[in-house]
């Protein structure tokens, strides 16, 4: 059975086990996030903390990019047809967009809130049981944390590298809210509402990290292993020269074209193989490279069509 016949009989739900490790890892952590999220927002509210408050909804934030990069991950995972011939895998890069675009939205909302607090003061109740509650979603936030920045790197993903971030402004922003309650504690309730405000701003500069990740990924920036390259396809035998190299794409979905000198005389056959060969040691020595397109030159050629 051909390939496009596999194709047609694979259900709409179809995963690479790739794809189905981080949609079951954002799962797992989806539930945690927002575990995290309840107990923060529900005793931010009780207690009249719009820090913890502001803290709880950026936890909320991270659970719903996890609803949003299981949507992403699921598209990403399609194997390529005859409308998307270089597959899907953009589409991962594409929900961390989406992302940031809720993190604008949640900052926006946050940096309102606070405003509107400056001007019309609460005092928070401030308890012992509200630093066991933040304690508790630190421990929970760094160990997620840990375990999803190391999945990213494994699987070279873009949306658990995404939430990894997020997590981790998590608990630096958590870590801000248990100050703000020292020193509302000690006196100072002015310090929540500037403090959710600036828990808002550092939300916006993760979106913005986040946006410019990916739009370099969207606008194919160079992936930088130009010089790798040049390297690996120099030390091969019948290589004369190589250059016009160009490369591009996300650390697991690299797309490679570069030109390559030979003999003049050199018959298409061996060019043919040459080029094969080419292709392997370069897959071999790099990983993520997904295709290479060698084009086959002779030596005689005029210089100045040698310019990268």
């Amino acid at each position: 059975m051909g390939e496009e016949s596999k194709r047609g009989t694979r259900s709409p739900f179809y995963m690479n086990t790739r794809s189905l490790r981080i949609r079951n890892i954002l799962i797992a952590i989806l539930a945690l996030n927002w575990l995290v999220a309840a107990a923060k927002i529900i005793y931010g509210f009780m207690t009249k903390s719009t820090a913890m408050s502001a803290d709880g909804f950026h936890s909320f934030a991270d659970g719903a990019s996890n609803i949003i990069g299981i949507v992403g991950i699921w598209i990403a995972s399609q194997p390529t047809d005859k409308d998307h011939p270089y597959g899907h895998k953009k589409y991962e890069t594409f929900a961390t967009i989406v992302i940031a675009m809720l993190l604008f939205l949640i900052s926006f909302n946050l940096i309102r809130g606070g405003i509107v607090r400056l001007f019309n003061p609460v005092i928070p109740d401030v308890t012992a049981i509200s630093f066991v509650v933040m304690a508790f979603t630190i421990m929970i936030n760094c160990f997620v944390f840990a375990y999803e920045r190391g999945k990213a790197r494994e699987l070279g993903s873009d949306i658990l590298k995404a939430d990894s971030f997020h997590t981790r402004s998590d608990i630096l922003v958590s870590v801000a809210v248990v100050f703000t309650l020292l020193a509302v504690k000690s006196g100072f309730p002015m310090i929540d509402a500037i403090v959710s405000i600036a828990i808002a701003l550092f939300i916006g500069h993760g979106a913005i990290e986040i946006l410019k990740e990916s739009s370099d990924v969207l606008c194919d920036r160079a992936a930088g292993i130009s010089d790798e390259l040049k390297g690996i396809v120099a030390g091969i035998e019948g290589v004369k020269g190589c250059h016009k190299i160009r490369e591009r794409g996300r650390p697991d979905d690299i797309y490679v074209d570069l030109h390559v000198l030979v003999e003049g005389s050199m018959d298409v056959a061996k060019a043919h193989q040459l080029a094969n060969t080419i292709e392997e040691a370069i897959k071999e020595k790099i990983t993520g490279i997904t295709d290479i397109t060698v084009h086959i030159e002779p030596d005689t050629i005029d210089e100045k069509d040698l310019e990268s």
